[in-house]
């Protein structure tokens, strides 16, 4: 049964966890136990020298979010991707 975990990334790897999770999820024959993959962002407008701009916030800096089915084996392969601290 798949369910949401909170996995703990270095601050600033974020998108780079999520990236080596995604790529090796074939590989290693975990994209059946894991089902998807996110680092919570917001769009946020600020006004600068007069401009709007609009730019990505992370929500929860240091934390990527991973639904999957828990497993011995699902959980070593997040545990053991480089910029995870812990789960």
């Amino acid at each position: 049964m798949h369910k949401w975990y909170v996995v703990q990334a270095i601050p600033g790897l974020e998108k780079k966890v999520k990236k080596s999770l995604e790529e090796n999820l074939e590989s290693q024959g975990m994209s059946e136990l894991i089902e998807q993959i996110l680092v919570p962002t917001e769009n946020v407008a600020e006004v600068k020298q007069g401009q709007q701009k609009v730019s990505e916030k992370k929500m929860w800096p240091g934390y990527v979010l991973v639904y999957m089915t828990l497993t011995d084996d699902s959980w070593m392969y997040v545990k053991n991707t480089n910029g995870v601290l812990d789960f």
